[in-house]
């Protein structure tokens, strides 16, 4: 079976697992989740992943959520971007979260990263999800 969306397939394990109070989530590995779980990570949204490697090419990420008094760390994770409609936004409208509170991952022509550091570098891109 295939997969069309694999970005938005890892934010909904990710949100499913929280719902459950899972300490560990796996999803199938790629280049895209792998640098939007290190974005993740650098924000302190998750405490971290690994990668394993299965052969014939396929790897599998082991997430660590993070929780903090009982409570998960990512009260939302959502897709805005998708396959059937793709979001971009130029650096001066770039969408802020939750007055700053939040992120929004952003995949630019410098590589995937948070929005207030697309400001910095003052790139736009496809806005990928929105975390808060």
């Amino acid at each position: 079976m295939s997969m069309n969306d694999p970005l938005g397939d890892m934010l909904t394990r990710i949100r499913n697992a929280q719902m459950r109070r899972k300490g560990k989530v796996t999803t199938p590995g790629s280049r895209l989740r792998a640098h939007v779980l290190d974005v993740l990570k650098d924000e302190g949204f998750i405490r971290g992943y690994s990668s394993t490697d299965h052969g014939n090419g396929r790897t599998e990420f082991e997430i660590e959520l993070k929780y903090y008094e009982g409570q998960p760390v990512i009260r939302e994770i959502q897709r805005v971007s998708k396959p059937g409609r793709r979001v971009y936004s130029a650096v001066a409208a770039m969408p802020r979260v939750a007055n700053g509170l939040g992120i929004t991952i952003v995949s630019t022509p410098k590589g995937v990263m948070a929005d207030h550091v697309a400001r910095e570098q003052n790139v736009g891109g496809e806005v990928l999800c929105r975390v808060f």
